[in-house]
């Protein structure tokens, strides 16, 4: 099937830079058995549903996993790159402080480069390149193993989608926008956004219908940023994603 099939004109005023407020005030699309679509807003999802349905909800939590830093060499390349400016996003982690991760731009970046980041302390905050393939590498953070949560914490930024981040850059209110009603367990790069929608209001009326909501982690990948670059979608390179560690099917009580 070509990708083409698939383009639709989405003017820019149309694309939602900030959640709705509430949330499940937010547009939805009902389509029926037969096919006719209607329309509707979210809050009115209990109206579609009756008791001993179950709702399945992702309860992964998005990672500040966007850093910018600056690429330190011992001496200046050929390039002049020395100090050059490095955006990477976190994708996966490999150990507790060694992360798979995407740089921007990768030029610029060789394997044993120590990456210096943002701060906003006079602690430094480092990192090195111990492997790279393109424009993904592996990072290893100079840091205790205790130390990377709350390090991230500080200087990393939510991963805003490129349709958002073009237009604005990441605040702290991104930390509870991005973040749905469910988000227990850290490890997702993007936001699972049909769960932004939900409100604790929603749930109850949900769970007073005798809906029944069952929790599942599963932590959205880099893919979701990626653009596909190929005319048949038969060649495109999907991501994997996974389950968080121990985190399990739950009820969501």
């Amino acid at each position: 099937m070509q990708v083409d099939l698939f383009d639709f004109d989405l003017p820019e005023e149309l694309i939602a830079l900030r959640p709705a407020v509430p949330r499940d005030s937010a547009r939805m699309l009902l389509v029926g058995a037969t096919g006719r679509a209607g329309h509707h807003v979210v809050s009115d999802l209990p109206e579609f549903l009756g008791a001993g349905d179950v709702l399945v909800v992702n309860t992964t939590k998005v990672i500040p996993a966007r850093l910018v830093g600056r690429r330190v060499r011992e001496v200046t390349d050929a390039e002049g790159n020395i100090g050059a400016k490095v955006e990477l996003t976190l994708t996966e982690r490999l150990g507790p402080v060694a992360w798979n991760c995407m740089l921007k731009p990768a030029r610029r970046v060789k394997v044993g480069d120590r990456i210096l980041f943002d701060s906003c302390d006079y602690n430094t905050v480092a990192g090195r390149v111990r492997a790279r393939s393109g424009a993904n590498a592996e990072l290893e953070f100079d840091l205790e193993p205790d130390a990377m949560e709350p390090v991230l914490a500080r200087i990393g930024a939510m991963p805003l989608p490129p349709y958002i981040a073009g237009k604005r850059a990441p605040d702290a209110r991104d930390d509870d926008d991005y973040q749905t009603l469910f988000a227990a367990h850290a490890g997702a790069v993007a936001a699972p956004t049909a769960g932004l929608h939900f409100t604790s209001d929603l749930v109850a009326r949900l769970k007073d219908r005798g809906i029944q909501l069952v929790g599942v982690t599963l932590h959205v990948g880099p893919g979701t940023f990626l653009p596909v670059k190929v005319s048949d979608i038969a060649s495109h390179v999907m991501h994997s994603e996974w389950g968080g560690g121990d985190a399990k099917c739950c009820r969501c009580d």
